[in-house]
């Protein structure tokens, strides 16, 4: 199969061009820029694209497996695309000047063209993009033509006179270069001369595959939370092994209101023979007595999590024999703001099914560890699951206790539950409802003042967060009915006893995450 190579040298966008790549239905596989290819490795790559990255390119940074990686593109005309520090970096290693730091651009940037060619055919004489750096290039050596430059004069785009080398200094990969997909699309189908047509459906096979042979005869534990990732996991899991897969959902007592209830139900509707629900709310409630940081939240309920599955294993493997493997949803955007992948420099936020405690027993199996949510979504289509299910919000695996700013307690639970719900039920009516990827409620650990009867109130805060979303790699803030919103805010306000006051999230991400803690 034709694939491109992306080569990740630690920006947090190297996953969403992988994920670009793919959408224009060309296979992409990410692999570390400390991997050392060959004339082997390198079958049926149809063209390489470079990440973007934190730091500058020094002479050190064109040394070792870098150098090596390029020359060998070059020696077999393999196609390459550098992007951001990519940019730089093949600049550099073909003998243009880097200048440091002094003028940087962050944000929208207009981008004059000055050649409408190769991976720029097509575009208007000015463009809007979104740039992301300080370091620039600066005097191209003669093989490398500039196509595209930004204010000042800025290099902003290249390609080289044999038609094999290609940069952008701006990110084509993100959703606020609007010609974005038209560049990466003329860069795989036009430079590269990809023909084949990728989809995540076509996947299932070697998915199935990859599970009969890592679990072989084992049993599988599966963590099911009853959100898409782990419902889709789950049924690939049992195509692939049958019965020999239990299902176990944990009450953590962390979970919206009603959700135990809704995940039972679902599982038992599609027929999956072991289904067990452990109550754990208790212990995880005890674990995270007077624990205020997210982080340390996180932490907690990642070792009880497993601590938690582990015992039920025991319980279960003296029925129907030894358990070996944990069955996981894990998806692509877990691993890269986990800084699982490459060499970012800084962990966002940790993911309870990322990085597992050291004393784990059970090995993992994780059969959407490389796709996207809504390419398991596609995946759930082909598999035949229910609708309902596959259009579930997505829902952290830390649940509750990251949507409250300060220590968890059963009374800052109640409040966030009565106003999620309320939240849930009336956004339910804006005309935009089915675009949302996600929105919910925050509680904040401050007071303010308020009236309420002629009486004055010292109440916290709720904020409301809604957002528009295709991957969860970046998203914009959803565009809600003023009435809707009004309602609710007004509804939670009245109905909430312990809030008053509701504000709404009007931040993107980036620059904000998703999630607040």
């Amino acid at each position: 199969m034709e694939k491109i190579l992306v080569i990740d040298y630690g920006g947090q966008y190297t996953h969403l061009i992988s994920r670009r790549c793919r959408e224009l239905g060309v296979y992409s596989e990410i692999i570390s820029q400390d991997t050392v290819l060959s004339h082997e490795y390198l079958v049926n790559v149809k063209g390489v694209i470079l990440s973007g990255g934190p730091r500058t390119v020094t002479k050190a940074e064109l040394q070792g497996p870098i150098r090596e990686n390029i020359t060998l593109f070059a020696e077999l005309q393999i196609p390459a695309l550098g992007i951001c520090f990519g940019h730089q970096l093949l600049a550099k290693f073909k003998g243009a000047q880097l200048e440091a730091g002094g003028n940087p651009e962050y944000g929208m940037t207009n981008l004059k063209i000055i050649r409408a060619e190769g991976i720029l055919q097509g575009l208007s004489e000015t463009e809007n993009v979104w740039m992301s750096h300080s370091d620039q290039v600066i005097n191209l050596p003669d093989d490398l033509v500039p196509l595209a430059e930004s204010r000042d004069g800025h290099i902003a785009a290249f390609s080289s006179k044999d038609g094999f080398l290609h940069g952008v200094q701006f990110h084509p990969e993100v959703a606020h270069t609007p010609k974005g997909m038209h560049i990466l699309e003329l860069f795989l189908r036009k430079i590269c001369r990809c023909k084949e047509h990728w989809t995540p459906e076509s996947q299932i096979d070697s998915i199935v595959k990859y599970v009969k042979e890592t679990v072989g005869d084992g049993l599988v534990l599966m963590g099911t939370s009853g959100g898409v990732d782990s419902t889709v996991a789950a049924y690939l899991i049992r195509k692939a092994i049958g019965d020999r897969i239990f299902c176990v959902f944990v009450d953590n007592g962390l979970l919206r209101l009603g959700e135990r209830e809704d995940v039972e139900t679902a599982f038992n509707e599609m027929g999956f023979k072991h289904f067990i629900t452990v109550d754990a709310g208790e212990l995880f409630l005890d674990r995270l007595k007077g624990i205020e940081d997210p982080e340390e939240k996180r932490k907690v309920i990642a070792e009880t999590f497993i601590q938690v599955f582990e015992e039920k294993a025991r319980e279960l493997e003296a029925i129907h024999g030894k358990f070996e493997f944990l069955g996981q949803g894990t998806i692509y955007p877990d691993r890269v703001e986990s800084a699982a992948t490459g060499k970012a420099t800084a962990v966002i936020k940790s993911h309870h099914n990322v990085r597992l405690p050291d004393w784990m027993q059970l090995k993992v199996v994780e059969p959407l560890k490389d796709l996207y949510k809504d390419e398991v979504r596609q995946v759930g289509e082909t598999l035949g699951i229910p609708e309902y299910m596959l259009q579930r919000q997505p829902f952290p695996g830390p649940s509750l206790a990251i949507r409250i700013g300060g220590p968890v307690t059963r009374e800052q639970l109640e409040i966030l539950r009565k106003a999620d719900a309320i939240l849930q039920e009336t956004i339910i009516e804006d005309p935009s409802y089915s675009s949302i990827w996600q929105a919910f409620c925050v509680l904040l650990p401050i007071r303010t003042v308020g009236v309420m009867g002629d009486e004055r109130t010292y109440d916290q805060v709720i904020v409301i967060r809604s957002v528009e979303s295709r991957d969860a790699m970046t998203a914009s803030v959803s565009r809600l009915s003023w009435n809707v919103l009004l309602k609710a805010a007004s509804r939670i306000a009245n109905e909430v006893k312990g809030i008053n006051r509701v504000v709404y999230d009007l931040t993107s991400k980036p620059p904000a995450t998703i999630e607040w803690y």
